[in-house]
């Protein structure tokens, strides 16, 4: 019974406070104040629930950091028998890279030759002979268009002499 009473006197004063803020005539239509409470709370509890959320999302995050550190390889216990398997995994592909590396070292007096130091000396005779050809090639294409327009001559000219020996 007191509880009956509790609620009643609860929507009074809810219904007091309606008028004071609408006026007495209830301009605000069919909506309540409670309506816009009960509205206020779900959107509370909605956010609540995305705070939990963004608290887990927040601890995973930092487990990621703590997983990517590459220093938490070196605070994990590796047993040694891991440890050999991996070695032992990666020995030909150690052996193939040894392999490469005796024969680049095999070669480095190859790179320590007269030749191969002469190159920059080279490349500016090298340089003068691809201007040299470049030149050349534009003589070409201009007695290339001589020959043509002399033939075209020629050709004009000869039936011009065949008519007039005739």
């Amino acid at each position: 019974m007191a509880a009956v009473t509790d609620v009643q006197r609860l929507q009074a004063r809810v219904e007091e406070l309606e008028r004071w803020v609408y006026g007495p005539d209830g301009s605000r239509g069919s909506r309540k104040v409670a309506d816009g409470l009960v509205k206020v709370q779900v959107a509370l509890g909605n956010i609540a629930s995305k705070r939990e959320r963004v608290k887990i999302l927040y601890k995973k995050i930092e487990d990621l950091i703590k997983y990517l550190d590459p220093e938490y390889i070196d605070r994990i216990a590796i047993p040694d028998a891991s440890k050999l398997q991996f070695i032992l995994a990666e020995e030909q592909f150690t052996l193939s890279q040894v392999a490469l590396l005796e024969q680049v070292e095999a070669l480095v007096p190859m790179l320590d030759s007269a030749h191969i130091k002469a190159v920059p000396e080279q490349a500016a005779r090298l340089q003068h002979l691809a201007q040299i050809h470049i030149q050349q090639q534009d003589q070409c294409v201009e007695i290339t268009e001589e020959s043509k327009a002399l033939l075209e001559e020629y050709n004009k000219t000869t039936p011009v002499l065949t008519l007039t020996w005739d």
